[in-house]
């Protein structure tokens, strides 16, 4: 029985992590977004914090952008990426709670 209570918990606390990863990813990929918008004076601390940003961002954005057919001057890949973001959550919060 110690067992079977030991296994949900580590799945409740998989899920968890994986719903708080997803989550922070999507803001990581907003505040990349939102930044891009903007043009900033050049400081060295905000240059990092958008290097970061790119370095963490782009990788990703850059699969959907191959996918995705151009739209002229508009970019539906974070879009797209943010939904496939949800979409992994709910399918691997689904397979998690068959474990329970």
């Amino acid at each position: 029985m110690g067992g079977w209570l030991l296994m949900a918990d580590a799945i409740s606390s998989i899920q968890n992590f994986v719903h708080v990863f997803i989550y922070v990813y999507v803001l990581i990929l907003f505040a990349y977004i939102i930044l891009s918008w903007v043009r900033l004076p050049y400081t060295p601390w905000l240059n990092r914090i958008q290097r970061f940003l790119y370095d963490v961002c782009e990788p990703y954005l850059r699969i959907f952008r191959r996918l995705l057919p151009s739209f002229g001057p508009l970019d539906l890949s974070p879009i797209v990426a943010v939904l496939a973001l949800f979409l992994l959550d709910r399918v691997i919060t689904s397979i998690l709670d068959q474990l329970h």
